[in-house]
């Protein structure tokens, strides 16, 4: 059974975790970068998450998706949608691992996930939660089109709510 659809773009194919993403996973979310994402944790904690972005797929038939670069294979990060319990609605995540940034695959894996969200999962004009001090996400936001609607607040913490443009007829298919 394939659980999530596959996704190739130039230079990244975006596809289910599998276990042996762990090490990858687990280094960034030890690291301080995560903090934007749930993080820092531990080993443990690092496995139940990927367990749970699968168990994400199966409920919702929706997810995040493993980024890996083609040319070496490496995991370099994940994007896709994220809809956990208090989520006001689904939301276009993603993140990087080190040694992947400003080369411009976050936002080429972005865009192909958002256009796959909306023609396929019929989620379009989807937001991005932000923590004001990610300067990185904020950045990218603002390249794949989307605009400051609001400030929030997102499992306690201060937020800015981000509204993607709708990408569903946007792009021939």
């Amino acid at each position: 059974m394939t659980l999530v659809p596959v996704i190739e773009t130039e230079r990244l194919r975006l596809r289910g975790f599998r276990a042996e993403d762990l090490d990858a996973f687990a280094a960034f979310f030890a690291s301080e970068r995560s903090r934007f994402v749930g993080g820092p944790r531990d080993r443990r904690e690092s496995w139940r998450g990927m367990t749970a972005i699968m168990g994400q797929w199966a409920l919702l038939g929706y997810g995040l998706w493993a980024v890996e670069e083609r040319a070496s294979g490496a995991l370099a990060g994940a994007v896709g949608i994220v809809n956990h319990v208090g989520w006001e609605e689904p939301e276009l995540g993603y993140h990087l691992y080190d040694g992947f940034e400003g080369r411009g695959l976050a936002l080429e894996a972005a865009q192909a996930a958002r256009l796959h969200a909306a023609r396929h999962f019929g989620l379009d004009r989807l937001i991005s939660y932000i923590d004001p001090a990610n300067a990185r996400s904020l950045a990218l936001a603002r390249r794949l089109g989307a605009v400051h609607e609001r400030d929030g607040e997102l499992l306690g913490k201060p937020c800015q709510v981000w509204r993607h443009p709708a990408v569903a007829e946007a792009v021939p298919a």
